[in-house]
């Protein structure tokens, strides 16, 4: 398909509170203000504290997309690509009417460790807030003297050194307000491009750097902010739903081939998916036809049933995959990116079946415009399963 998702390889959240504590395995990436007395540590002056989450995606996995999928050996359009961040949101309070979080990519590298933010005793064995792998490692995050375009940010708050290092440009940002959906959507196809740049040719390209992940953090105006706090809470790696962190690949792969065909021109038309599988095997590729056709097609003379008589759909027809259990959108509908392909028999889209989670069902959902209205193929019959 045209939206291809990565999952996470590793992922976890760090305090600033709790210098050395890991939370590499929890379901929650917390990105957060926690500026309150600090009644963990006994002392009831207000001490602000903040949460940054980290996450990492296999690079070779998205060396593969960028190289086989998307530069020209399935895109038509090989520039026309967009890459998206993708975190979802769990639990939120205390937040303002408007806020802005920022994602850079990470600069060095860090291990994820097996700890919870509720463990007692606490786990050291990964990355915290001071540290970039084991407490007893004694491998710290650099606070001074960074190459250039790297930096990182403590507020100055004594006890408080680390948090993480990150490349200051490119970066993305979003801002949300009052209605907003909060889910996170960070357009990265800058870093992203960075990373392939580096993975390809190490120290050709001098802005190019290597894939350590993502940190995402309040912007510093909100961030270490005395006057409230303020708590957002995204589902992890480990969450064991449908909302891990993503990865999301988009790129236009249309082919618009319709020959002499006839297109459909009003609403009274049939649409079916003609090869639907009940169940879909990861790794791998699957083309589904939609074929069209008059709901009452005119009386004519020929050897064949009128009702074989397929039409295309409209050139900016588009398709959807619905989670059938949550009826969550997975993949939204799009003019360009999930736009249908047509030869002269039929029209088409592809669907990478190792980009959505396995043992989870799909419906397929199908979108037209004719004249001003839009036409939803809402069939719950349309639907198949991701196995192993």
């Amino acid at each position: 398909m045209a939206v291809y998702k990565l999952f996470p390889e590793k992922d976890a959240f760090i305090w600033s509170e709790q210098q050395t504590q890991n939370m590499g395995r929890d379901e929650i990436l917390d990105i957060s203000t926690y500026n309150d007395p600090d009644i963990v540590n006994g002392n009831l002056d207000v001490i602000p504290s903040v949460t940054r989450a980290l996450v990492k995606f296999n690079q070779s996995r998205i060396d593969a997309i960028l190289d086989t999928v998307i530069n020209r050996n399935h895109a038509t359009h090989s520039d026309n690509w967009a890459a998206f961040f993708n975190l979802y949101l769990a639990n939120a309070s205390n937040l303002p009417q408007t806020y802005t979080l920022q994602c850079n990519a990470i600069s060095q590298s860090w291990e994820m460790g097996t700890g919870k933010l509720a463990d007692r005793p606490r786990t050291h064995n990964g990355v915290s807030w001071e540290y970039r792998s084991s407490s007893s490692s004694a491998v710290a995050w650099q606070t001074s003297s960074f190459q250039t375009n790297v930096t990182s940010s403590d507020n100055g708050i004594p006890g408080q050194r680390g948090g993480g290092n990150w490349f200051i440009s490119p970066s993305s940002s979003q801002t949300f307000n009052y209605t907003s959906d909060k889910d996170i959507n960070f357009s990265v196809r800058s870093i992203v491009e960075r990373w392939h740049s580096h993975s390809l040719h190490p120290g050709v390209y001098p802005e190019a750097f290597g894939n350590e992940g993502f940190i995402v953090k309040y912007t510093g105006s909100l961030e270490y902010n005395t006057s409230s706090i303020q708590q957002l809470s995204y589902f992890s790696m480990d969450t064991h739903t449908i909302y891990p962190p993503a990865l999301t690949f988009m790129w236009a792969d249309y082919v618009s081939n319709p020959g002499t065909s006839s297109i459909v021109n009003n609403n009274q038309f049939i649409t079916t998916i003609g090869n639907l599988q009940p169940e879909l095997t990861s790794n791998s590729v699957y083309r589904f036809n939609v074929y069209s056709r008059d709901q009452y097609p005119p009386r004519s003379f020929q050897t064949q049933s009128v009702y074989l008589n397929t039409k295309l759909l409209p050139t900016a027809s588009t398709w959807a995959l619905k989670d059938v259990i949550t009826g969550e959108m997975v993949v939204d509908f799009h003019p360009v990116y999930t736009r249908l392909s047509s030869n002269p028999s039929y029209n088409y889209f592809d669907v990478y079946a190792d980009g959505l989670e396995p043992e989870r069902y799909y419906q397929i959902l199908i979108q037209t415009i004719i004249g001003d209205q839009a036409i939803t193929i809402d069939n719950p019959d349309y639907y198949f399963k991701i196995v192993r």
